[in-house]
């Protein structure tokens, strides 16, 4: 294999179960950090009941996520924490209560996210081989996003980091991915998305005519068993450490 890829020189990753990895239940981990929420808000001053407000909070998050796989528009938790305390005529102390808030309630599940074992060794193997790695990540708050990434120890990695918090839209919307394709200035056809989540990741990057590939170690999920007959990726891996071997097969 050449140097330089010339067929796929560009390979977009997601991040969560795709290169990092938490084994952590999740409604364990959500009730935790509504209350770490409830707690900061609390400890910052802010006066309110806190039963009442726990439950509604919980309730409008689980509403935001299901929104937001349908219609694939990123509100943010901070959106959403801000328009219930306005709509409950909550007085805040000072500014970064909010933004306080949704650092203490992330710290949760930030605990509990690791690498890969074999998610540098493989990232190193392609920046040596001279490909170009961005990042697209469906993530409610891109802070996290940012903690995550710094704690995996893959920053230095990617060109571009994009984070749906941030650009508003979510995979498997067109403009996320487009905005990352202009960003290299390359072609749909000359780009690789590898991620873990068929009806994001995968769907996203079929419908722009980007190669996708399909990591299935931690892909055991209901939605994922739900689009097994109707979303085909290009190529289909259990771990990272067989992607270089797959993609210099294509070049």
């Amino acid at each position: 294999m050449s140097s330089k890829p010339t067929h796929f020189p560009v390979i977009l990753f997601d991040l969560g179960n795709t290169l990092i990895y938490s084994e952590a239940p999740w409604p364990q981990t959500f009730t935790q950090s509504i209350q770490a929420l409830t707690a900061s808000l609390r400890d910052n001053g802010v006066r309110f009941d806190e039963a009442v407000f726990k439950r509604e909070f919980e309730r409008r998050m689980i509403a935001y996520y299901d929104e937001r796989d349908t219609e694939f528009i990123e509100y943010t938790t901070a959106y959403v924490l801000t328009n219930l305390l306005q709509e409950s005529r909550v007085t805040l102390p000072g500014n970064g209560v909010v933004k306080e808030a949704v650092r203490a309630m992330y710290a949760v599940s930030q605990a509990g996210w690791q690498p890969e074992a074999d998610a540098l060794p493989m990232l190193e193997t392609l920046r040596s081989r001279g490909y170009r790695l961005g990042l697209i990540s469906n993530a409610p708050d891109a802070d996290d996003v940012a903690v995550l990434v710094d704690k995996a120890g893959v920053r230095q990695f990617f060109e571009i980091i994009l984070v749906s918090a941030s650009f508003g839209r979510r995979k498997p919307h067109p403009a996320i991915f487009q905005q990352a394709l202009d960003y290299f200035g390359v072609r749909p056809q000359n780009a690789v998305m590898v991620g873990d989540t068929l009806g994001a990741d995968i769907v996203g990057a079929n419908q722009l005519g980007m190669a996708s590939v399909w990591i299935t170690r931690r892909a055991g999920t209901p939605g994922n068993r739900d689009h097994l007959d109707t979303i085909q990726p290009t190529a289909t891996i259990k771990t990272l450490a067989e992607l270089p071997g797959l993609l210099a097969g294509w070049e």
